[in-house]
């Protein structure tokens, strides 16, 4: 089968979270559909084992409101916002302590929102596109992490608001809900060969995600393909969520 092509050349992204995992994985394929493309992670060096070759690289904690703000201020124009940039159980924690919990959703939550807010009048100019990360977890119990997958549920209703809302200035607002995809943060269920196993015989796909997998999703929800979509979470979990 051949490989749906995007072209994006002219186009500025940011994608929060874009050094590693995930977020990575669509900063490269914006970069190679020829976008110029900005990403954060949280090392202030800026050094990854991952590609981030020609793109630029902000230092970022999303609970930090003037960093955000930095950050839109260093980018005049801005087409496509990817809010990619997330955490589950930081730092080992429980998320049933209600700081950890409250944490989460400083960064997986507000931190979307933060950022979407502060490059709004740049994605006015470009009549441009936010896509948010939602999960699986948006539609589900995932009973260790109940701070992720609150903000996910969240970031779900967000999208919808912000679609509604900004609708008027040609913005389109949407978000993809990945399924289990290989990261650094699902590495341990990974690892786990019985719960690995489980998960597989859940997936009608029968495998787990990959981050380029979500990567296809994200570009077209960014394109003139999906002109006309606007408040919607695409499910790319391999089908996951269909299943009882």
């Amino acid at each position: 089968m051949n490989a749906a092509k995007f072209d994006f050349s002219g186009a500025h992204v940011l994608v929060t979270g874009g050094s590693n995992g995930i977020g990575n994985a669509i900063a490269i394929a914006f970069r190679d559909a020829g976008a110029a493309v900005a990403i954060t992670g949280r090392r202030a060096d800026g050094k990854y084992e991952t590609d981030i070759a020609g793109m630029r690289y902000f230092p970022l904690d999303m609970r930090d409101s003037a960093e955000i703000e930095k950050i839109s201020a260093a980018l005049p124009k801005l087409d496509v916002l990817v809010n990619c940039a997330g955490i589950a159980a930081p730092g080992g924690r429980s998320e049933y302590d209600p700081d950890v919990f409250a944490e989460t959703l400083a960064v997986n939550l507000t931190g979307a929102f933060r950022m979407a807010s502060a490059v709004l009048a740049q994605l006015k100019e470009s009549k441009g596109s936010v896509i948010n990360t939602a999960s699986m977890s948006s539609y589900a119990s995932l009973p260790g992490v109940p701070g992720y997958g609150a903000s996910k549920a969240g970031i779900v209703q967000m999208t919808m608001t912000l679609a509604d809302s900004w609708a008027r200035f040609g913005i389109r607002v949407n978000a993809f809900a990945p399924g289990w995809v290989e990261t650094n943060m699902t590495r341990g269920a990974h690892a786990n060969e019985a719960y690995s196993k489980r998960l597989i015989e859940h997936t009608p796909l029968r495998r787990w995600g990959a981050p380029a997998d979500m990567a296809g999703a994200v570009l077209f929800l960014a394109s003139d393909a999906a002109a006309f979509i606007t408040g919607v979470t695409l499910p790319v979990d391999g089908g996951f969520n269909a299943v009882m």
